[in-house]
């Protein structure tokens, strides 16, 4: 047993540094992520596991340009309409004139159709909030594309939105 001085420290432990832990579950936790990591991108890359849906969008199917259409027939197209949203004062150019329309199944057209006002009513609240310098960049309509097709999937929610077609695109 040692013997503790009036300073209250241990006569043995002096000299002594403290003692550092062990780097080994550091270096186990590291592989062990890097190996789940990459047997999970394996396993969704080759179609072993398929994402959840919240990840992959309405429907888990992926539409992209060029894909075959899906078994389900010819898609139907739902016009939104030509909209015009004023850019601000600021601007160089006062409006932008937007034509879009929702691709979908023939047998959600008319469900799709019936939503319009609601569609028409998101798009521009979001397109109100963009700015010229967001119009103006070159990849511009990729992100409103997307933005938009996000907008009208929450609100056409259980009807399948697959893509959308922005058919004209103007600043004036």
């Amino acid at each position: 047993m040692s013997a503790i001085d009036a300073t209250g420290l241990d006569d043995d432990a002096e000299g002594e540094a403290p003692k550092r832990g062990s780097r080994a579950p550091l270096l186990i936790g590291i592989l062990l992520a890097l190996l789940l990591g990459g047997g999970g991108f394996y396993a969704v890359f080759s179609g072993r596991v398929a994402l959840p849906v919240f990840l992959v969008g309405v429907g888990g199917e992926s539409h992209a340009p060029g894909a075959a259409i899906p078994a389900g027939g010819a898609p139907a197209f739902v016009p939104i309409g030509e909209m015009v949203i004023p850019l601000g004062p600021d601007a160089t150019a006062k409006f932008l004139v937007i034509e879009t329309s929702v691709e979908t199944r023939p047998e959600d057209a008319a469900a799709l159709a019936a939503l319009r006002p609601r569609i028409l009513d998101v798009f521009n609240t979001f397109l109100r909030a963009v700015e010229e310098a967001d119009i103006e960049a070159p990849s511009a309509s990729i992100r409103l594309r997307a933005q938009l097709l996000r907008r009208v999937r929450a609100v056409a929610a259980p009807i399948e939105a697959r893509d959308l077609l922005i058919t004209s695109f103007v600043l004036k």
